[in-house]
């Protein structure tokens, strides 16, 4: 049985303290963010540069285009990189992300294998500055980063992608965390509502608590065939304290910051979101409403090293990936 049903009525949904739309909009976004804010999140160039003044590790930065006529010199921009990632500055939703894994007789080979020549390139970039792919469809800048090489320990959990923690942080507080694996669904991209596996995380140790694919339970990975219940994010606390710095960062109050685990700079912070979605409710079997009455009781000023230990301390869960038919009852 799923943890809430098509016919699921109001009470019970407060009764299991769940966050909707309104109250995510008007209690914490409308409240703790403060508007004039914003372009340093919908604005991922400008959070790539936030990040590096404030010391929080991300995907190094290659170059931008910001004109057609750079488009030209795109070619000369990517030599002597084997694998980099092109996205639309103001994007959302994934939309308009190009990764490109290597380049092999000067074609530019994705993760699925389909070649690009450069033609295609410069096409992308020049629908990027167009607006193609932009909040509200306004002109936009192309930014061209350096290719993520997720940790080899989360290979097994993922299809023709990276896959991405996406963490809830409210007042500076890890509030709640789930991992997004990519599948071939999802057409590789770490995106639920294109049907990536959303993994609810354990606070306390980046252990799995529940799988979840399009609302429904999962267990193992659709295509990689791999057990979710073994998964554990490396780094952690690392992971975390970046998250958690991002408040001080930003400003924000309400915040959704997506990180991801490189193999040799360990957790980076991929982009963030002053307006994250409550999915994350789903893939934890729990609503985030008590998690933010508690820390909304909580004193102004705390250290980030506290603000986690925190919530390492009051949110830790037990794993229920357990799959029903590998019960004795089921099979008896």
């Amino acid at each position: 049985m799923s943890w809430l049903s098509n016919w699921t009525w109001p009470s019970q949904l407060r009764d299991k303290g769940i966050v909707g739309m309104n109250r995510r909009n008007i209690r914490y976004i409308g409240r703790y963010n403060n508007r004039r804010l914003y372009p340093l999140v919908d604005d991922k160039l400008k959070t790539k540069l936030l990040a590096e003044r404030y010391g929080i590790t991300s995907p190094a930065l290659i170059g931008t285009v910001e004109t057609q006529f750079g488009v030209k010199h795109i070619s000369q921009m990517l030599t002597g990189h084997h694998g980099f990632v092109i996205k639309p500055a103001k994007g959302s939703g994934g939309k308009g992300i190009l990764v490109i894994e290597k380049v092999e007789d000067g074609d530019f080979i994705k993760p699925s294998g389909v070649r690009q020549t450069i033609v295609d390139i410069e096409r992308h970039v020049s629908n990027i500055l167009s607006g193609l792919y932009s909040l509200g469809g306004s002109p936009d800048v192309a930014v061209v980063e350096t290719l993520i090489n997720f940790d080899e320990s989360m290979m097994a959990y993922t299809y023709e992608g990276v896959p991405d923690i996406r963490v809830i942080i409210f007042k500076g507080y890890p509030v709640m965390a789930m991992m997004r694996l990519s599948t071939a669904a999802s057409d590789g991209k770490a995106n639920l509502h294109q049907g990536a596996v959303g993994v609810g995380l354990n606070m306390a140790t980046g252990a799995a608590l529940r799988g979840v694919q399009f609302d429904r339970p999962c267990f193992v990975h659709p295509d990689t065939g791999h057990e979710l219940a073994s998964l554990v994010v490396p780094q952690w606390k690392t992971l975390l304290d970046l998250a958690a710095g991002c408040y001080e960062m930003t400003g924000l109050g309400y915040l959704g910051t997506d990180m991801v685990l490189d193999r040799e700079h360990g957790p980076m912070l991929l982009e963030l979101n002053a307006r994250p979605g409550l999915a994350i409710q789903m893939t934890n079997g729990e609503g985030l409403r008590r998690r933010l009455d508690l820390i909304e009781r909580q004193p102004e000023g705390v250290p980030v090293q506290e603000r986690v230990a925190f919530a390492q301390h009051h949110f830790a869960r037990k794993s229920e990936l357990i799959d029903p038919s590998d019960t004795p009852s089921a099979s008896a």
